[in-house]
């Protein structure tokens, strides 16, 4: 996508170096892109807060059946695109088909799964429900009250903390500049975005700039009002546990008395339960009401631990927008493109997201998957509701 200022030095610049943007960054360079990532702590924020679940299917919500088939997509490209990543730099990301099994601890919770099942079914996805037995049977340490289960085996898991440290290496060896700079404002130029101020006061020329930096999007100054992307901080807390290697064998989900509750085992023995979802703005306090209804709750469904070592408490802001679906391509203002509000879905989406918006910016064509999740899709509902409204 050509750019307007004969002075810029470099065609792309990023701002926001989590695994969105860097994988962005990384894609862009490939296809003969000059890049320049922004970001003060690459790699970190809600990149580093998250679990790694990949399980479009499992996290299927009633009236998100076009973002359902992006999450499906990306899961299908996530084989292909962890094996290109471990090849450019030799690092494993902990990418695991160990499947995921939800599960319910009570009656009224094995209601709300069998219904999931039902709709599942009428979206036609692969899943199997199972007794009591049966899930237990997989999953051993499970509570001896679980009431049901569903089993997708097409629902996996990639360490997103060895995804992040994995981009940036191969970032950086196909020539990215990632920079530790903080991104204070979109340069303008005759309405167009034509570069970044730095925090120390100094301009980043670019042909297009991308705006990756997740719930802090609203914050870097310079985007006209009806340009900003209205994406919020949603406050998740996560509890890391250490046990024996083998403990869990895949992904555990539950309703714990209408609580929604994840277990995602590593290779090595580490369990990560989460998340918790608060409006709570930008804190990132890590609470020990939070902490304990992790604990509870996951205790609840599989007793053993208890037993377990408890090596870390953390709290990351996710990125949610007013439909709980990621805004991706061209803003209303000519070169800037925006890949941010994937909520709950970033890792998941990491693929489809930098392969799109990597295509867009070495084609100038916007790849029609994307289409449904245009960043000017609420610029439109804001001129329609005022319409309406006078």
């Amino acid at each position: 996508m050509p750019g307007s200022s004969a002075a810029r030095t470099t065609d792309v610049v990023v701002v926001g170096g989590g695994v969105i943007g860097l994988a962005i960054a990384w894609q862009a360079a490939l296809r003969g892109l000059t890049v320049t990532v922004l970001d003060p702590a690459p790699g970190r924020g809600a990149s580093h807060a998250a679990a790694g679940m990949l399980a479009p299917v499992t996290e299927v919500h009633y009236g998100e059946e076009r973002l359902l088939r992006l999450n499906l997509a990306s899961a299908q490209r996530y084989p292909t695109f962890a094996a290109e990543l471990t090849e450019a730099t030799g690092r494993d990301v902990g990418y695991r088909q160990t499947g995921t099994l939800a599960v319910a601890t009570d009656a009224d919770d094995r209601a709300v799964l069998a219904d999931l099942h039902r709709f599942q079914l009428s979206l036609g996805l692969t899943v199997e429900l199972l007794t009591s037995r049966e899930a237990r049977r997989l999953e051993p340490m499970l509570a001896p009250g679980i009431r049901s289960g569903l089993l997708v085996a097409g629902d996996h898991q990639v360490d997103n903390r060895l995804l992040a440290t994995a981009l940036l290496a191969a970032a950086v060896a196909v020539g990215v500049d990632v920079r530790t700079d903080r991104a204070a404002g979109i340069v303008t130029t005759a309405e167009r975005a034509t570069g970044v101020r730095l925090g120390d006061g100094d301009t980043l020329a670019a042909g297009t700039v991308v705006l990756a930096a997740g719930c802090w999007s609203p914050q870097v100054a310079g985007v006209p009002t009806d340009v900003v992307p209205p994406t919020r901080p949603v406050k998740g807390q996560i509890v890391r546990l250490r046990g024996p290697a083998g403990f869990l064998g895949r992904n555990v989900r539950a309703v714990v008395g209408g609580t929604h509750l994840y277990l995602v085992p590593r290779a090595d023995g580490e369990i990560v339960i989460g998340a918790t979802a608060e409006e709570q703005g930008y804190d990132v306090t890590v609470r020990a009401g939070g902490v304990y209804e992790l604990l509870r709750d996951a205790h609840t469904l599989v007793p053993g631990i208890a037993e377990l070592e408890l090596t870390e408490t953390y709290a990351g802001l996710r990125p949610g927008s007013p439909d709980n679906a990621p805004m991706i391509g061209r803003t209303a203002l000519a070169g800037l493109v925006a890949a941010t509000g994937h909520y709950r879905n970033g890792i998941l989406l990491t693929p489809a997201t930098a392969d799109a918006v990597a295509d867009l910016l070495a084609t100038g064509v916007e790849p029609e998957v994307i289409r449904p999740f245009s960043p000017q899709r609420f610029a439109r509902e804001r001129v329609w509701s005022m319409r309406v409204t006078a």
